[in-house]
């Protein structure tokens, strides 16, 4: 075999192996996107009603967090999810296939 022909095939062999890779991270990197998607929804729908209560200028912060339960417990998710590198499960992998 000639030097061209080797190459040829280990890049072959690369792409194919590049391709299972990815097709393998697909359904994993699936569900954290739906994940991260809900949360994200969860979180915008929770912000909205907690703007528009009356009651969130009159009261502190705190109260105005205790009273919307829902929007606190989602942003809380949220942050935690993005701490724990929920970013790298759904955009590396499309990426960076190999780190």
């Amino acid at each position: 075999m000639s030097k061209d022909q080797i190459q040829t095939e280990d890049l072959k062999a690369f792409e194919r192996r590049l391709t299972e890779y990815i097709t393998f991270l697909g359904p994993s990197t699936r569900k954290w996107r739906v994940l991260l998607i809900v949360v994200t929804v969860c979180t915008a729908v929770g912000a909205w009603q907690w703007l528009k209560d009356e009651n969130t200028r009159q009261v502190s912060f705190v109260q105005s967090l205790q009273n919307h339960p829902f929007f606190a417990f989602s942003c809380v998710t949220l942050v935690l999810l993005f701490l724990f590198g929920i970013h790298k499960r759904v955009v590396a992998p499309a990426m960076y296939p190999f780190d």
